[in-house]
Parts: structure tokens; sequence; C-alpha cells
């Protein structure tokens, strides 16, 4: 069952990408949709029957040189459990929407070959990307799927190969990554140096004792545990978009809106946070790292958030979402929380991809305008995106019934990350609790006024586009309404196995004491995970991790600080939008020099145009004209108009056509010959 669920997609890839001439564009999209279904099935299967104790499916040997042997391996615990859910289902849904968006896609035009079959390719290739990613018993084979997301990533944000800033931004989302996973590499050699394994289990025993070794790196002494933690952590700073590398994630908003569902919403910018929270046994012994994950990521949720403030995109809005909810992810991980982070990534799957698709069926329905200023009473026209992406909202911003455990996904999730930054021992712990307080804040201001321009007040722009909206079909609806109930109960159902009592999340994550050793039953490939790994669980709490009891035990303002900063934040949108729509233009025009600011994001575009893009690129050209066109260029045009014909005048010389010279010639080489031979001879 396990391999199915990763080599399904894989098979979808292949057969949409190269046999869908001879079966026809319609089938090869079924079939890839199909197999995407039936891994999703088989993932909900592997969820719900997971007893918490950690086994392996080897798939094949795949590299074995000298002391390094990596198996390809199916490692399946509680993490595995929850990522395969997340990205089968979103991705399943996402394929199923694609019928109706990518139907009449004005990207391509009519006759030309069909592009559609490619894009379920690329979109079947992510997942099973993603899929090796989260199943990997060892670094390598997640660094391969890690860098197969980003493949997939770099085709499908420039899918539109038409448009130039489709492929900028591809470049840009390429380039970025590969920022981070320089640092990444890094920390992979540091650990294969250290621990001379690459095996999680291995690394993790060895975890205690990399906490008291030195290392010298860029001149200095490092503590190897907080070293290779923070070169894994760059790595998942580009990969999720983290303060500093985070760039390239608005942009990404240039691939088709399934794409942003898929990738820069739900699975693929998780990737970062799943990493981290896989390398817990490691990180609990990195405290310095540690801080400084909370401090990013805190960071990042308040950038973002500030940015989404001002920006009319509306999926940019919805990306700089996904940017400052990720920030909070990062956050719980770096406070120790793993399973709060992980809490998080689960209901933000789903409320955030329906946010995503419902901005999709927006952009279809007002014939691709993204513009928000040209929306407006459009919740009429649109019933059922409006109900889901209402839904999506109340989940984002954090509505439920406070001091409960009754309300939509996002409030019981982030809630207990706010908790746990309250709790956290960290020296960076209460700058995140005060920053994710204030983030809140803004996510309900710039999530209701989102609501409020698109779907509120009268009809803006296009008159024409408002006239002949209409609601996007149902193949696009039904995903909307599957991924509605997890954003609505996601939290509630699972509230107590991520953030309940020490005994039911341990049990859950399968951690010291809570699960047997045995070896998970019905597949005759399976065997029992390492010891240690039995032991750790799929998350490890260090010996004065104490941040779950202690965010329990948190005082009662702390615990409705995210809900007041959401009714601040929606009454502000409400007074704005709705009562007031006078209020933001006057607003921006009397602090402008703010509103720029923000509406520049905070010029860091425009700092790294000039600080390392610019450089860079007169350094290319110097290296072009001195380089290329001087140096080596000058250097093969001197031989070839100089030295070689000085060459071949000679060489012409000797072709005198005297037969005695021809002679003379060859008894000379034979002289010179027989004196090498004899030379040669006597000094042996």
């Amino acid at each position: 069952m396990e391999s199915i669920i990763l080599f399904a997609p894989l098979a979808g890839s292949l057969i949409a990408g190269f046999l869908w001439k001879p079966m026809g564009e319609r089938a090869a999209k079924w079939i890839s949709t199909g197999l995407l279904f039936l891994s999703c099935f088989f993932s909900w299967i592997v969820f719900f029957s997971f007893d918490g104790t950690a086994y392996t499916v080897e798939i094949a040997r795949w590299i074995e040189s000298g002391s390094l042997v990596i198996d390809w391996t199916v490692m399946v615990d509680r993490l595995t459990a929850i990522m395969l859910v997340v990205v089968t289902t979103v991705s399943a849904l996402v394929h199923l929407y694609s019928f109706g968006y990518m139907a009449h896609d004005e990207n391509f035009r009519e006759g030309e070959e069909s592009y559609r079959p490619r894009f379920f390719s690329f979109l079947s290739l992510f997942t099973f990307a993603m899929l090796m990613l989260v199943t990997a018993d060892n670094i390598v084979q997640l660094f391969f799927g890690w860098e197969g997301v980003g493949l997939a990533s770099y085709l499908l944000i420039g899918f539109y190969y038409r448009k130039p800033s489709a492929g900028a931004a591809a470049m840009k989302a390429f380039i970025v990554n590969r920022i981070g996973d320089f640092g990444f590499l890094l920390g992979i050699f540091a650990l294969f140096f250290l621990t001379d394994s690459l095996q999680f289990g291995v690394i993790f025993d060895q975890a205690p004792e990399l906490a008291q070794t030195e290392i010298s790196f860029l001149w200095g002494s490092w503590n190897a545990a907080n070293l290779c933690a923070f070169l894994l952590f760059v790595g998942a700073m580009g990969k999720s978009a983290q303060l500093f590398l985070h760039t390239w994630l608005p942009d990404a908003m240039e691939g088709p809106t399934p794409v942003s569902a898929l990738i820069h919403a739900a699975t693929m910018v998780t990737a970062g946070v799943f990493l981290v929270c896989r390398m817990s046994p490691l990180m609990e012994y990195a405290p310095e790292t540690m801080a400084f994950v909370t401090f990013i990521g805190a960071s990042t949720a308040f950038f973002a958030a500030t940015v989404g403030l001002v920006q009319t995109d509306i999926k940019r809005v919805i990306a700089y979402s996904t940017c400052s909810q990720l920030g909070y992810m990062f956050v719980a991980a770096g406070v120790g929380m793993y399973p709060a982070a992980m809490f998080h990534l689960f209901t933000h799957a789903f409320f955030k991809a329906m946010l995503f698709l419902g901005a999709g069926s927006v952009i279809t329905a007002m014939h691709h305008e993204q513009d928000m200023m040209n929306y407006g009473g459009l919740r009429r026209k649109l019933p059922l995106t409006f109900a889901a992406m209402m839904v999506g909202t109340l989940a984002i911003t954090g509505v439920g019934i406070p001091l409960t455990h009754i309300g939509f996904a996002g409030f019981l999730s982030k809630d207990a990350i706010v908790e746990s930054a309250w709790a956290g021992s960290n020296s960076m712990a209460s700058y995140a609790f005060w920053m994710l307080v204030f983030a809140a804040a803004m996510t309900s201001f710039y999530s209701w006024r989102l609501m409020f321009l698109t779907f509120y007040g009268s009809p803006r722009g296009d008159r024409h586009a408002h006239d002949h909206a209409k609601e996007s079909p149902s193949v696009m609806t039904i995903p909307l309404g599957v991924l509605g109930l997890g954003a609505v109960f996601a939290g509630m159902v699972w509230y107590g196995s991520f953030f309940g009592d020490h005994d039911k999340v341990a049990s859950f994550f399968g951690m010291p004491h809570q699960v047997e050793a045995s070896a998970a039953e019905g597949d005759a490939h399976a065997a029992p995970a390492a010891h240690g790994a039995a032991e750790r669980g799929a998350v490890f709490f260090g010996p004065d991790n104490t941040v779950l009891e202690d965010a329990h035990a948190a005082p009662v303002w702390v615990k409705l600080s995210p809900f007041v900063a959401m009714l601040l934040g929606f009454g502000l949108a409400w007074q704005m939008y709705v009562r007031r729509p006078d209020l933001p233009a006057k607003l921006a025009k009397n602090q402008a020099p703010m509103y720029q600011f923000l509406l520049n994001k905070w010029y860091f575009d425009e700092c790294y145009e000039h600080a390392v893009v610019r450089p860079t690129m007169k350094f290319g050209r110097f290296l072009w004209n001195r380089g290329d066109r001087t140096v080596i260029d000058g250097t093969v045009r001197g031989l070839a108009t100089a030295f070689i014909p000085f060459l071949s005048r000679l060489a012409g010389r000797a072709q005198s056509g005297y037969l005695f010279h021809y002679a003379f010639a060859m008894v000379l080489g034979i002289a010179v010959l027989m004196t090498w031979l004899v030379l040669s001879g006597g000094a042996e």
C-alpha cells in the first residue's frame, strides 16, 4: 500500500506526459487524476490505521560507496502519515479543480498542441517528489525529494512560458532556493563528516555527542549541533520563504492558480517546517539555533502581515498570508512545540488551499482580473465561492468560542502556537509571542479587507465583466466544499491529538512509553524501525522541554489575546471598507511614506537588486568582455590568424617536390630515433 501511495503519482505523471497522444487528452487527465485519488485514499487509510509504531518499507538499494550506504526506503511514522494526507488530499483536489480552471485558458492559442496533459504531468511529478521527501528515512532521499519539488515548482511557476514575468518568477524561485539549498548541503556534509552516516536514526542517536563537540567552520569554532541545525534551517528558510529568502513566494503567483494552491500554500512551502520537526532530536540539542528559528519565524509572520495590508492583487494577498502563517509554524518549532507546528501545518493546508482555489474561482468569473479594486458586490453572483471563502476567512482569522475547543481550524491551531510562544523558554520566545499577536490582528484585517473588497459594496472596474460573472462549474466548487469540511472540523477533531494533555500527544506521535515496539501488520516487506527511532517517536522532546505543560497553564489573558486581536482587525476592516470606504485613500495619502514602504514590500527586492543582482550582472559582463571575448576569443583568434598560418608557411616550404629533400628528412628522422634509443637504453 505504501508503494502505491508513492508511485501512483509518478505513473500518472509519465502517462500524462508521454502517453497522452495515443490515449487522448481527456483520458490522460482522468487517469492521472484517478491515480492521485487512489494515492489519497490509501494515505487516509495509513493515517487512521497507524498505531504510533514507526516502520519502514524498503524499495531498493540506492547508493553504496565506502561507508555511505543508502537504501530507498519508505518510512512511516506519525509525521509521515500527517504529510501523506496533506499532500495527496490537496493534490487530488487540485487535479480535479484544474479540469475547470484550465478548460478555457486564454494564455494558449487554440489549434496548437494541447498543453493540458503537460500541466497535469507536472502536478503529478510534484506530488511524487513531495512524497519522496516526506517518506525518507535518510537525509539524502529527503534532499532528492527536496530538489524534485524545486524542479516541479520551477516548471509550474513558469508554465505560461509566453509571459516574460512568469519566466522571471520561475528563475527567481529557482535561484533563491538554490541559496538556501547551499546551506542545506553544507549541513548534510557536516552531518556525514561528524557521524559517518546520513540515516536519521544514526544521526539522532549521536545528537547528544554532537552537542558536546566543537567543529571549525569559517575560521571559527562552533558547537557541532548548533552549526548542523543552523545550516539545515537555512535550507528550510529558502523552501518555506522565511525572511531574507522570502522574495520568490509572492512572485510565484505568476503560475496558474491551482499551482498556487498546491505548491505555494499547502505543501511545498511547508517542507521546511517538516524538516525542522523531523530533525527535532538534533534541534533539541541546539538551543542557539532554536532561538534563531523562533526569531526568524516571528519576524516573518509580522513582516508578511504588514505587507499583506496594502496589496491589491487577490493572489498576492493570500501569498503574503501564507508567508506569515509559515512564520507561525516556525515559531512553534523554534520553542520546541513541534506538535503545534504540525497542527497548524495540517489545518492550514485545508483553509489556505480553499482560499487560493476560491480566488481562482473569482478570477475565472471576472475574466482573469486579479485586482481587488476592480471587484465588489460579487457575493450574489458567486454564492458558492463566497461561502467557501467566508469559511476560509473565518478559519484563518481564528474565529471560535474563547477558552473552549470549539471553533474553526485556525482558531485552535493558531492559538496553540501563541500559547506555546508565551510558554517558550528560549531568548526569543517573548518577542515571538508579541509579534504573533500583532500579526493575528493584521491577518484579520487584510483577510476581511479581501472579503469586503471582493464580495461587498458596489461593483467596480469593468462593468461587462461584472455583468457576465457567474459561478464556477461543479468540478471547481466540489473541491472547495471538501476543503471547507477540513477548515471547519480539522481543528476540533484533532485538537487533543496535537495539543491535548501530554499522554495523548505522546501516544499520537509515538513518543516514549506510549507505544509498544512492534512491526506493522499486513505488509510482507514491512520491518520495525530502528530501536532508537521507536523510543524517540516521530518528534522528540528534550528532558528540559516542558512547553506543552506550560502552554496549558498560560493565564487567561494569553489565551484571549489572539481572539481579541482578531476582533480588532475585523472591526478596523469593517470601519474602513464597509462603513467609511473613503478612509483607506485618505490614510494612504496622509501616511504616504509608510504606505509606499509597505506597498514596496519593505524594499527587499530593491535592496537585493542594488546589493546583489546588479553587482553580479556587472561582474558577469566583466568576465564576458575581458575573460571570454578578450582572453579566450582573443587567444583563439590570435592562434588562428597569426601562429597557425606561420606554421603552415613553414610546413609549405618543406613540401619542395624534390625527392632528395624527402630522403634527407627520412634519414635525419632515423638518425634522431636511433640516437634516442641508444641514449635511453644506456641510461637504463
